[in-house]
């Protein structure tokens, strides 16, 4: 398991990451509000989609390896 130190500094990266792809599924949703074009719409919602799966993901190591904040993720699940 990780120091301290080291698994405080690996959590803020990947709470900062989580927050940076759910803002990029917002910009994306934004974008394919306000497209036209039926191709780009479905590269954009594509695109979103991706974003969303890449926040899955941190959440799930961030579960894995912060046992309180799993343990609110189930109290609230």
């Amino acid at each position: 398991m990780y120091s301290n130190e080291v698994e405080n500094s690996d959590l803020r990266k990947a709470r900062a990451s989580i927050a940076e792809e759910l803002d990029a599924v917002s910009w994306y949703e934004k974008r394919i509000e306000s497209v036209k074009d039926a191709k780009l719409k479905k590269i954009l919602a594509h695109n979103r989609d991706e974003e969303k799966e890449h926040a899955a993901m941190l959440i799930e190591w961030m579960r894995k390896t912060d046992k309180k904040q799993d343990e609110a993720f189930k109290k609230h699940d």
